[in-house]
């Protein structure tokens, strides 16, 4: 076989271009013809055969090279833009954001396994004209006999006539779709029904050992600590004229649990999604800048080099135990807790008792990776131009790092308090493990001991409290529910 000869741009180029003009010869001797044919006499025009019944409903358009160029240029997102159908300013702006979340997610690598698809999701939302959260598009009729002669016509089921909510009337009426909506509307129908967050919970408690929290139940009065960001942060919300349901949802950025925010702002306040989730996943990703200057400020050097003592040995049986009683205790109390606390605590019994190893598997790798694309992807979609770019996100940013700083300082001020009370037995640094950002805030508790003292070792004391903080996050956003929820 010969070898290909190596074609250089500018003679590919050239082709191209001699290409073109010989399509658009083409077409303009068409459409000569086509004229041509018009102008013939009425006598032979009459001398052509007669349409047949098939022919005569036939709709398709004549071929128009020119026109359908013109037609494809003003379908482009530029010129949706100009002509005010596909967007605005805003949607640039929010591409420009985007394409600098990319940039930290892949270069800097801030918590790319949640930055990356967020990023992207966001830039998909927001290219004019592109739809990708298009909401389904409706026809209403008047009778129920006129919707189903319009199916019959646009060969659709006469189960696909549908009572549906006139926007425009305000009344009920009979609705054929004629369109279907953008890809990420339907995937975000996960995060609207409350589907995907319970999920990531299900992984997570998969991939987490709650032994240092069954071993040193004292962790939980760490992670409750840690929870007073939540609140102090609703107060501030309330102050700023929030509604009651919108700053529960804010200040449940300050347990730094993204899904756990997703979850309870998709039942009190959908409208803040956007900014409320990107604020809660970017302080996730931010744990080890915004934690050590406060654990620094509120513990003494003596405090820091503090060294705990080893936890005791926790029994299989009390690590299968665990996760049921907490299911049954915390359900009983907050109803609606417990999709997330059931789910979390399901994937840990799967992880403990040793008898679904595969289903472990899939809940820590194949499963929780699907749902996080899609988590992803669906709340950055939420951050449209025309929605996201207000005094409200700027409000809720700066509510979040208020309500991630009290966390965190919660956390440790009770740890300072039980070290007093315990006799100098425990480092106040494990205190800001208690927000839920899981396992990352015990790895920063480790991090920062170890800058004092090499050989110090609070990891796993410092899981406790982190784990701790998981439950308290969903605790707290039961209460919200329960309290809010309409």
């Amino acid at each position: 076989m010969s070898k290909l000869k190596k074609v250089s741009p500018k003679r590919a180029l050239a082709c191209l271009l001699a290409l073109f003009a010989l399509l658009t010869v083409f077409t303009a001797l068409a459409e000569n013809a086509a004229e041509n044919a018009a102008a013939e006499p009425a006598g032979q025009a009459e001398a052509a055969p007669q349409d047949t019944a098939e022919n005569a409903g036939s709709t398709d358009p004549d071929i128009n090279f020119l026109q359908g160029l013109g037609n494809i240029a003003k379908s482009t997102g530029f010129a949706k833009s100009l002509d005010g159908t596909g967007g605005d300013w805003r949607n640039y702006v929010m591409i420009a954001v985007a394409c600098f979340l990319l940039y930290l997610a892949i270069v800097k690598q801030f918590e790319p396994l949640l930055l990356l698809p967020i990023a992207f999701g966001m830039l998909l939302a927001n290219l004019p004209a592109a739809g990708m959260m298009s909401h389904p598009t409706f026809t209403f009729y008047e009778t129920e006999k006129l919707a189903l002669e319009a199916a019959k016509n646009l060969n659709k089921d006469v189960a696909d006539v549908v009572m549906r909510l006139n926007p425009d009337t305000g009344t009920m009426g009979y609705a054929l779709q004629t369109a279907n909506g953008g890809l990420l509307y339907y995937l975000y129908q996960g995060v609207k029904l409350g589907i995907y967050p319970p999920l990531i919970f299900m992984g997570v408690g998969a991939m987490t050992d709650f032994a240092p929290l069954i071993a040193n139940p004292k962790s939980l009065l760490l992670g409750a600590a840690a929870q007073l960001g939540i609140f102090l942060t609703f107060l501030g919300a309330k102050l700023l004229g929030f509604t009651a349901a919108e700053a529960g949802s804010i200040g449940i950025i300050g347990g730094a649990d993204g899904p756990t925010a997703i979850f309870v702002t998709t039942k009190l306040a959908p409208h803040l999604l956007g900014p409320i989730a990107v604020a809660a996943y970017s302080y996730m990703a931010l744990v080890p800048v915004i934690q050590p200057p406060i654990m620094k400020a509120l513990t003494t050097k003596k405090e820091r080099t503090i060294r705990m003592g080893q936890l005791r040995q926790v029994s299989k049986t009390e690590t299968i135990i665990f996760p049921i009683a907490v299911t049954i205790i915390v359900s009983l109390l907050l109803p609606d807790a417990a999709s997330l606390v059931g789910m979390l605590m399901l994937g840990n019994l799967m992880r403990v008792c040793g008898v679904v190893e595969r289903i472990n598997k899939t809940a820590q790798n194949e499963l929780i990776n699907i749902v996080t694309i899609f988590l992803g992807l669906t709340v950055g979609a939420t951050t449209q131009g025309s929605t996201f770019l207000t005094m409200q996100t700027i409000y809720i940013v700066v509510l979040g790092v208020v309500a991630f700083g009290c966390g965190t300082a919660g956390g440790v001020l009770l740890a300072k308090l039980m070290n007093i009370l315990s006799g100098g037995q425990i480092n106040p640094l494990i205190g800001s493990a208690g927000v839920s950002a899981v396992p990352m805030a015990a790895r920063v508790s480790q991090k920062v001991g170890q800058e004092e003292d090499p050989g110090n070792f609070l990891l796993m004391h410092a899981m406790g409290p982190n784990v701790a903080g998981v439950i308290g996050s969903a605790v707290a956003a039961g209460v919200f529910i329960a309290l809010f929820a309409h």
